[in-house]
């Protein structure tokens, strides 16, 4: 395995780990500003308040997403293994 193949893995790596990071950081992310908002509008101060909208979202997205995110999770570890299989192969000298 190259150098640049190496590089290439990693960086699919990264790249599915984001990709699988994103959903629920943005409704986090969402629910928090819109929460921000409420209580900036109604001059309501209590820092406890974003934490059980932003765990309802966080849930909700993990219902509707996580069939999603296992079967990308499952994909990348077959392709990993694959490249794993052709290392061990080549270094082995086999076809």
């Amino acid at each position: 395995m190259t150098q640049s193949e190496i590089m290439s893995t990693g960086a699919h790596a990264m790249w599915v780990a984001m990709e699988l990071a994103l959903p629920i950081l943005v409704a986090s992310l969402v629910v928090g500003l819109l929460v921000s908002v409420f209580q900036a509008v109604t001059q309501l101060q209590e820092p406890t308040l974003t934490f059980i909208p932003k765990i309802l979202a966080v849930v909700a997205v993990m219902v509707f997403v996580g069939p999603w995110m296992v079967n990308t999770m499952i994909d990348y570890t077959h392709e990993l293994f694959g490249k794993m299989e052709q290392v061990g192969r080549s270094t082995q000298g086999g076809p």
